[in-house]
């Protein structure tokens, strides 16, 4: 690339990551204040996913973007370039990447099982907590050698016309890393990728099969008119969150798969974008980014409820009405028709007795 281009390129990511954490950070901690405080009509196990997906997006925002690679566009030396903050914010990054990737995957297949059950029951919301903190806990037990895969070496370099020797948190150039980072990268993307593509996949070919089972009139009868409507969007919707997981994440694992091995040398620049996979590096990152400040939009805001909810907060007004009050018209049509009929029952019982009353004269 040219100086211009990569000027260019540089100045767009001293943008871009700020603005992502603006952005982010704020609107994955309200959708967990709307999902967990506010009445959504969401299930149980379905509020727990997605707070839990909100709140590991929101510690991934914090160790990757804003510490890691806003500072590192903004300041010439960022305090983890330094013993023990260069091992321990890998430990961090990977943990929480981990945590929000087999969070979906964990869902994904949950809807699916879900779906192919025949008990009435849903799972208890206690075993759904259970196994969001398993999750948690076993994606940073799997990152801890991660934070040996980095070491802070001494580097030259020119600033305001002088040579300069800084700390630099760089990766070692063993097999252990690289052993390590193809290990993890299959964890956090390879295998996620392919799981949800897979899951959704099974739960559209279900849905479309359940469709079948009925006629057009008895889907009427059941579910109204809009029975397709709302199958097509359904589908529409596990298509979108499948391409997306996809789309933003897969260039970073090839990328990264390529520059963590054939590049993995202590004299390569990563900062050479005259240097094509340094330029797909960095755009793959930003794809990959992308992705935690959007999960919030691709799994909650598909709910007209979730929206409506947004707008109350916003605006201040009072939260959607419970659903007891729905039980309670309920059982109000229920009492009614039931004072309607004891005229009849009790006309019934005079009736009886008089028939009683002139037999026995």
């Amino acid at each position: 690339m040219e100086g211009a281009d990569v000027s260019i390129l540089v100045t767009i990511q001293k943008i871009y990551y700020p603005l992502l954490c603006t952005l982010g950070i704020p609107a994955n901690l309200f959708t967990f204040y709307i999902i967990c405080f506010r009445k959504c009509g969401m299930s149980d196990t379905a509020v727990i996913y997605l707070s839990s997906l909100a709140i590991v997006d929101t510690f991934y925002l914090v160790w990757v973007i804003l510490i890691d690679l806003t500072l590192t566009f903004w300041l010439l030396q960022p305090f983890w370039h330094s013993h023990p903050w260069c091992g321990i914010l890998g430990f961090l990054q990977y943990g929480s990447l981990n945590s929000s990737s087999w969070i979906v995957v964990v869902f994904t297949i949950e809807r699916y099982l879900a779906l192919r059950s025949t008990s009435p029951a849903p799972p208890e919301a206690r075993v759904t907590k259970l196994t969001c903190v398993a999750i948690v806990l076993l994606s940073h037990l799997v990152s801890v050698p991660l934070g040996w895969i980095n070491v802070v070496v001494p580097t030259e370099f020119i600033v305001d016309g002088e040579n300069v020797t800084l700390p630099r948190c760089r990766y070692r150039s063993e097999t252990y890393s690289t052993v390590i980072v193809w290990i993890t990268t299959f964890l956090s993307g390879g295998i996620p990728i392919v799981l949800v593509m897979v899951f959704n996949y099974l739960i559209g070919f279900n849905l479309c099969r359940a469709s079948n089972l009925f006629t057009k009139e008895d889907r009427r009868v059941i579910h109204g008119r809009s029975t397709r409507g709302m199958l097509k969007r359904t589908l529409l919707l596990l298509g979108t969150i499948s391409v997306a997981f996809v789309v933003l994440s897969l260039p970073r694992f090839v990328t990264y798969c390529i520059l963590r091995t054939k590049y993995n040398t202590d004299n390569f620049n990563r900062n050479d974008y005259s240097i094509p996979i340094n330029v797909a590096g960095d755009l793959a990152n930003m794809l990959q980014n992308l992705n935690s400040t959007t999960n919030f939009l691709l799994y909650c805001m598909v709910s007209k409820r979730f929206r409506m909810e947004i707008i109350k907060a916003l605006t201040c007004k009072e939260k959607t009405q419970e659903m007891g009050s729905i039980l309670t018209r309920t059982t109000m049509k229920v009492f009614t028709v039931a004072v309607h009929a004891t005229p009849s029952s009790s006309a019934m019982l005079t009736d009886i007795q008089q028939s009683h009353q002139i037999k026995d004269s």
